[in-house]
């Protein structure tokens, strides 16, 4: 099974066209074009009956102490977690690839709109819904692709996990409002076989 793309290569910096936040000298960071990358497979594995794809950020703080503070630096040895930036699921084996800008083009207020989608897809409800909670500007249900946007002042450069599982079912049975956890879970027994890639990105001047 091969995944690539051309958008970043593995181990790579991911540009900013891919972002969902970039540096910006007066305010650290604004919004970014948020387009979803170009990523394409080939050498499926076979009965392979559908695909599905996570993206997330290992290197997420998983205390808010220092996160975004002026003055202040999130510090290497803090404890980090995960953060869901995409959930796509029920792909056509036979589509070959994701273009990019076709699942997201721009960072949309509250959410974006997911029920027409390209090649049949779903998409799934990603962290931004949960870290834009009780915001009055930017609250809501965020769903399919939303591109980086690392604390500004974080010492570590974050790393963007991109998994492609071949499965051996058509479909997952998961409501409208599944999570990446969700497909975790729902993949577990139909994965024929996986492939990741890994991007990088960091908003911290010191580490440009």
């Amino acid at each position: 099974m091969k995944f690539h793309s051309n958008s970043f290569a593995d181990g790579e910096p991911i540009p900013e066209a891919f972002a969902f936040g970039v540096a910006d000298q007066a305010t650290h960071v604004t919004f970014g074009p948020n387009q979803n990358p170009h990523f394409a497979w080939n050498d499926l594995p076979g009965g392979t009956e559908s695909l599905a794809l996570i993206g997330h950020d290992r290197d997420v703080p998983t205390r808010p102490d220092d996160v975004n503070q002026e003055g202040r630096e999130v510090p290497p040895d803090l404890p980090r977690g995960e953060f869901f930036h995409w959930v796509l699921i029920d792909l056509p084996p036979s589509a070959g690839e994701i273009l990019p800008g076709a699942f997201a083009n721009g960072v949309i207020e509250r959410g974006k709109d997911v029920s027409n989608l390209p090649l049949g897809s779903r998409q799934g409800v990603n962290d931004y819904t949960g870290w834009f909670a009780g915001d009055e500007d930017m609250e809501g249900v965020y769903r399919g692709y939303d591109g980086p946007c690392p604390p500004w002042n974080d010492s570590l450069v974050h790393h963007y996990v991109f998994t492609l599982y071949a499965l051996d079912t058509k479909g997952l049975e998961l409501d409208d409002d599944f999570t990446g956890e969700d497909v975790r879970q729902a993949v577990e027994g139909h994965v024929l076989e996986s492939a990741s890639l890994t991007g990088t990105y960091a908003l911290n001047p010191r580490l440009a």
